[in-house]
């Protein structure tokens, strides 16, 4: 027989067959549930002088399940669980990486990151959302100004490239002007195996891009790389790697160094950032931690598994390279 839940209408039943002197088994026949059901409710439900009243019932099973469920218990009540979410959340990995992660290990699904994000948003994990990217729950507006033209001689356009394989996308990320200071961070960004290679330089000036590019090449394996018509980028031509350029204000036409720009802005150097104050040491560290990450997009493998794998990576790839 399966479960059947009593309403009202049926504890109304109970209490008016238990004052006729019907038994419990008669009263079950009546009800069409098991005997066992009306024999706890009235257990369980009575009141204290012994006597069963149906509307104290109801108001008593109505509570119970009021409180039966709350906000992260999936998380709250597995010990186990909870300390696997935990150690990842210190390892600043995000929740979309934590519950692939345990789904793939496991070979089925254990938990989704919604659920991750409600016992975070409730009074039970509200203590470890400082682990998180972000500490609000409400996305930050981008600032959507366009920069300037810039003229880049000998430009090949992003529609050239032979047999349309596009390998690196590259971009720059600065201090914001309040700050009064030129110091800057290059970025290129393997599409397959989305490896991200980041270096300070101290301004934007084309002789720095160069040093950058020359870098990330003894780093790298890298066959191409598009870039944006930005002023760094004028002397492309001694980047010792062919160079391409996307259509004017159209960053779309390379998402991934956009998207792994934003990611370590999210993690680490905000918008406001001055970036002078952080050292090329710490901006290694954080690409290390977003190269480490499990991506979604990667089966749940990190940028690093997917590059050896490709075998772009070179010998200078460990070496502290960005100071």
């Amino acid at each position: 027989m399966g479960y059947k839940h009593l309403n009202q209408f049926g504890r109304d039943r109970i209490e008016a067959m238990l004052k006729e002197g019907h038994a419990k088994s008669e009263i079950a026949d009546i009800l069409k549930v098991h005997k066992s059901t009306v024999s706890r409710e009235i257990k369980n439900r009575k009141r204290k002088d012994g006597r069963y009243d149906a509307e104290t019932a109801q108001h008593k099973a109505h509570v119970k399940r009021m409180y039966s469920k709350y906000q992260g218990m999936k998380i709250e009540s597995n010990p186990v669980l909870k300390a696997l979410i935990i150690e990842g959340l210190k390892q600043k990995r995000s929740p979309d990486e934590i519950t692939g992660r345990i789904n793939k290990e496991t070979g089925y699904c254990v938990i989704n990151h919604k659920a991750i994000y409600k016992w975070l948003y409730s009074v039970y994990g509200e203590q470890y959302c400082k682990y998180l990217c972000t500490k609000r729950k409400k996305k930050k507006r981008q600032n959507k100004d366009k920069q300037p033209r810039v003229m880049i001689p000998n430009l090949v356009s992003i529609h050239a490239i032979p047999g349309k394989e596009l390998r690196y996308e590259g971009d720059t990320f600065v201090s914001p002007r309040k700050c009064q200071t030129t110091a800057s961070v290059a970025v290129v960004v393997h599409r397959k195996s989305k490896l991200i290679l980041a270096k300070k330089i101290p301004s934007l000036k084309p002789d720095n891009m160069v040093n950058a590019m020359r870098n990330f090449h003894r780093q790298a394996k890298i066959k191409n790389v598009v870039l944006d018509r930005g002023i760094e980028n004028q002397r492309h031509e001694r980047f010792g790697m062919p160079a391409y350029f996307a259509d004017a204000q159209s960053p779309h036409q390379k998402p991934l160094a956009e998207g792994s720009i934003g990611l370590g802005r999210r993690w680490f150097w905000p918008k406001g950032t001055d970036l002078s104050k952080i050292s090329g040491g710490e901006i290694k560290k954080g690409v290390d931690v977003l190269n480490n990450k499990y991506r979604k997009s990667l089966g749940y493998r990190s940028a690093i598994e997917v590059a050896r794998e490709c075998g772009i990576l070179k010998g200078d790839f460990n070496q502290k390279s960005c100071t």
